[in-house]
């Protein structure tokens, strides 16, 4: 008999898991929850955390996430996709969504139950991408967009809202292209192979048959070349590249032909003296006069000399006082507040904890039996006892406490909209009015992109021929909301410009460390702290759409280790519903957002720990093996 448990999302979980595998069809599949992104490797299903609380909206996304996978799982055949699947990068996207939503079309009609679950699902994701609060086509994914009215068109249901916002953005556009295509999309679903075929035609109808590829049902004609070829041979001259007429042309005349050899053979003399002449003079050229090569260029990354950067001309460092006019921040801090406010008297009490902890650690050594200081109290007992004995007196000894910097790089990709980039904010806010009171100097940075699926480099990429392994394909934009040296009270704005509405976009969070890691290098303090606060890894679509799949990561990877072994800088790290301990050795992730001012508190305070035990048991470091 299994063990009884304590978790009330245990019964819920393994339900959901026996239904999963009986919707894939699939009864050796293996099905586990975890913090990381969803999805299926080869008989292994990744499902949403549900943690014990099970809120509404976990269980729905748990349940329209195993729905989805599963019928993908059943109705997705791999080797059919992958015969039909097109070259470019925007029509495999839009190839790819399509399947998607024919897979989920299918068990809307099989199974009706399933429709509502990958509602949530799909209100989840478009929730998390800001599809709700784009306005403008070009920031609207095209591929996610056909995807979302191939499934509308299919099964009549109506989108949630943000995800109903993208489609009809573009909804106008794909029907005046492919309006006559789309009519039939219901007569395909069960046909994979001709669902394939009909994806195609509606990308050759949005105008990008370009990128299709060659036309996999085509007749094969290698063998009528080979038979063309092999009449074409007999036709052709002998090996020696010589036909007959020529043989008998040169027995005919000799004399001209040694001739004509004599005057080749002159002009080669006569070229390799000129090339000698040259070479001479270069010889004889004065070291100082000599050409100067280029210098080579420097690496895009210090910490991986393989990484590229496709065109960095149009990535950005900037003030956050730059991208808004003051009375817009003011505005949008005065919303940042209006939205946290049931949380100030929580946040309050936890600056005062961190306060109190942070100075209890502060001005706590002294040097006793001194000849001139603070007179020792403790010690006047044997004074009295023996007059003659000089008074003693004690020197406080300043901490290397308040010879810090602290560093917080906030994530402000996409993902973070809404409460997790809120309460992000007002602890950025309260932990740099917290450390300035105890004369701890704080910086505040964010980290996004300039575009959605690359910018102007992407263009530029598109622009001249699509070159193989570009590297990072997209425009950075590093904002600089508070810097060490401004006081708290004159960047209190700033950190309101992360309620901008189309701020947030993707994250590359390799490069973003090693500029944050640059600028702390650049600081006189003895002590760095670095806080990273994200919630997961590295995504940029326009670069993992054309490099290995693992290109960011493996740079953000690489950047960690060099902070690491360089030692300059101590490295912590907060993961807001991922785990981040896969990247950074002190991490601590949080599943609730309501937990990051708490978990900031506990390792900040950690870190000013004497005790290494403590800071250990709190920041949750790994041990080494």
């Amino acid at each position: 008999m299994s063990k009884p448990t304590d978790n009330p999302a245990d019964p819920f979980k393994k339900a959901l898991a026996e239904a999963t595998k009986v919707m894939a069809d699939d009864a050796d599949l293996t099905v586990s929850y975890t913090v990381d992104p969803s999805g299926v490797a080869g008989d292994n299903m990744r499902l949403p955390q549900v943690s014990r609380r099970m809120s509404r909206e976990e269980v729905l996304l748990a349940r329209g996430t195993a729905d989805a996978l599963a019928l993908r799982h059943k109705y997705h055949d791999a080797a059919t996709h992958a015969r039909y699947a097109p070259a470019g990068d925007l029509a495999r996207d839009i190839y790819e969504a399509m399947e998607t939503a024919r897979c989920e079309a299918m068990g809307a009609r099989d199974m009706p139950g399933t429709a509502g679950n990958i509602d949530a699902k799909i209100a989840d994701d478009a929730q998390r991408r800001g599809f709700d609060q784009i306005t403008d086509r070009a920031d609207a994914p095209l591929a996610t967009a056909a995807g979302y009215l191939v499934r509308h068109l299919a099964t009549g249901r109506e989108l949630p809202p943000g995800a109903r916002n993208i489609m009809e953005l573009w909804q106008g556009f794909m029907e005046e292209r492919a309006g006559e295509t789309l009519e039939n999309v219901g007569d395909e679903l069960g046909d994979q192979a001709a669902f394939s075929r009909f994806a195609r035609q509606v990308i050759r109808d949005l105008g990008y048959g370009d990128q299709l590829g060659e036309d996999p049902d085509a007749p094969d004609e290698d063998q009528d070349d080979s038979e063309e070829s092999a009449e074409e041979d007999d036709d052709q001259p002998d090996s020696t590249g010589q036909d007959d007429s020529e043989e008998a042309q040169d027995e005919a005349s000799p004399e001209q032909s040694q001739e004509e050899t004599q005057d080749a053979s002159e002009a080669q003399v006569s070229m390799d003296e000129m090339a000698d002449e040259e070479m001479g003079e270069e010889a004889e050229m004065p070291d100082g006069e000599a050409p100067l090569e280029p210098p080579p260029p420097a690496p895009a990354s210090e910490a991986d000399p393989d990484y590229l950067v496709y065109d960095n001309t149009h990535d950005e460092e900037i003030l956050a006082e730059e991208l808004a006019d003051p009375a817009e921040l003011e505005r949008l801090r005065a919303y940042l507040d209006q939205q946290l406010d049931p949380l100030k008297g929580a946040v309050g009490r936890l600056a005062n904890k961190l306060q109190r902890r942070l100075q209890a650690q502060q001005n706590r050594s002294w040097s006793f039996d001194q000849e001139e200081g603070i007179l020792d109290a403790g010690r006047l007992a044997r004074v009295v006892a023996n007059p003659t004995t000089p008074l003693s007196f004690k020197v406080e000894q300043d901490t290397e406490f308040r010879d810090t910097v602290v560093t917080l790089l906030l994530d402000n990709s996409g993902s973070m909209r809404g409460r997790p980039i809120s309460i992000a904010a007002i602890c950025a806010d309260v932990l740099a009015r917290t450390l300035e009171r105890c004369s701890v100097k704080v910086e505040i940075l964010g980290f996004t992109t300039r575009a959605w699926k690359g910018g102007l480099a992407r263009e530029k990429w598109l622009a001249e021929g699509r070159p193989a392994q570009p590297g990072r394909l997209n425009d950075l934009r590093h904002i600089i909301y508070k810097g060490a040296d401004t006081p708290w009270r004159r960047a209190r704005p700033n950190l309101g410009l992360m309620m901008k509405e189309g701020l947030l976009k993707e994250n590359i969070d390799g490069e973003a460390l090693e500029w944050a890691h640059r600028r702390m290098g650049k600081r006189p303090e003895a002590r760095k702290i670095l806080m990273v606060i994200s919630d997961g890894a590295p995504v940029d679509d326009s670069t993992l759409s054309v490099n290995p799949a693992n290109y960011l990561e493996k740079h953000l990877r690489d950047v960690i280790a060099m902070v690491e072994k360089r030692r300059a800088v101590e490295l912590l790290a907060i993961g807001i519903g991922h785990d981040v301990t896969r990247y950074y050795d002190r991490a601590v992730t949080i599943t609730d957002v309501e937990q990051l001012a708490g978990a900031m508190t506990e390792q900040l305070a950690a870190l000013f720990d004497s005790d290494p035990r403590a800071r250990a048991r709190v920041m949750g470091m790994k041990r080494a093996s």
